[in-house]
């Protein structure tokens, strides 16, 4: 059996390292599963997952020319098939999706799902833009200036 891009194998974890694990597959090659590649979810430390002489189950993402062999762990899972109309579940994480962060002071009605965000034009977004820059640039040179001595002058 050789080794195709989307096969699954058995493999035996040969190697750790801080980025991912060396896996045996059975014709002898070895191929690497990159720390992204363990599980579903974040891993910070590979050695909470896997261990040197775990059998594995992993599918064959890649091949180079060089004979380097791209490996992965979550993708040799068999998943529930997704029914038609409905959308596949992402794990969840630790950090909300938005990327903000604590809550602040919200208006009542902001969380209303009923009200939709207004589209801005191109120029009223560039000169929302230019108006931030201005004010940004205006206090770095308040800032600058007062570090220097005022005024602009300079040490000489």
């Amino acid at each position: 059996m050789s080794i195709e891009v989307g096969s699954k194998v058995s493999g035996k974890v040969t190697g750790i390292t801080n980025f991912g694990a060396f896996v045996e597959l059975p014709e002898g090659v070895t191929g690497l599963v990159h720390i992204s590649e363990v599980a579903d979810n974040y891993v910070k430390d590979i050695n909470e997952h896997l261990k040197v002489g775990d059998e594995v189950e992993v599918k064959v993402i890649n091949v180079e020319k060089d004979g380097k062999i791209g490996l992965s762990i979550k993708k040799a899972k068999e998943r529930p098939p997704v029914k038609e109309g409905e959308r596949e579940q992402r794990p969840r994480t630790s950090r909300p999706a938005y990327g903000g962060g604590g809550g602040g002071n919200r208006g009542k009605n902001q969380n209303r799902s009923d009200q939709r965000p207004v589209k801005e034009t191109f120029d009223q977004k560039m000169s929302k833009f230019l108006k931030d820059s201005e004010d940004r640039l205006a206090s770095l040179k308040r800032n600058t200036e007062s570090k220097r001595g005022g005024r602009g002058a300079r040490r000489g």
